[in-house]
């Protein structure tokens, strides 16, 4: 397989910069996909059970295409989440048991979510080149209106 090029008008230290933004924000899509698919898990609700799988899902599309960005700028993709995301899923998982409530469940999502859309707002105020800031603010526009629906969940439950 030949190596794909960085187009002549991205200087290396510039191509660099956007693997690493890239790479952190796959691990940060990897670590909400498998955030997701433990609220899947743990939820005693079908509805939520079957909206966590969903964007479980999505999010590995979502490091799919993130991943392929890198590839295009030469660089190796990130395949595993972050140590700080499998202490938080640890966290929660044990948090969820003592309590057991879809609440603290949708809760914990919305947190997450907080944190992923914050980190891609800051990709998107950086230097990337284009596409990767296309590739970026597409994945973003699902992020935020995921979070949306989140904090609006969470806040609904917590009215109950």
């Amino acid at each position: 397989m030949i190596p794909p090029t960085v187009p002549p008008s991205v200087p290396p230290a510039a191509t660099e910069h956007s693997v690493k933004v890239l790479n952190d924000l796959i691990e940060k899509t990897l670590d909400s996909a498998l955030g997701y698919k433990d609220a899947a898990e743990e939820s005693t609700n079908d509805s939520f059970k079957t909206l966590f799988a969903t964007r479980a899902r999505q999010r590995r599309q979502l490091t799919t295409a993130l991943q392929a960005e890198v590839i295009s700028l030469g660089g190796q993709p990130e395949t595993d989440g972050t140590v700080l995301g499998a202490a938080r899923r640890m966290f929660v998982n044990l948090k969820n048991a003592v309590t057991g409530s879809d609440q603290s469940v949708v809760a914990a999502v919305e947190a997450g979510e907080d944190d992923i859309k914050a980190s891609f707002e800051r990709a998107l105020q950086g230097d990337l080149p284009m596409p990767a800031r296309e590739v970026v603010a597409t994945c973003y526009d699902s992020i935020k209106a995921d979070h949306d629906q989140m904090s609006t969940l969470k806040h609904a439950l917590e009215r109950r």
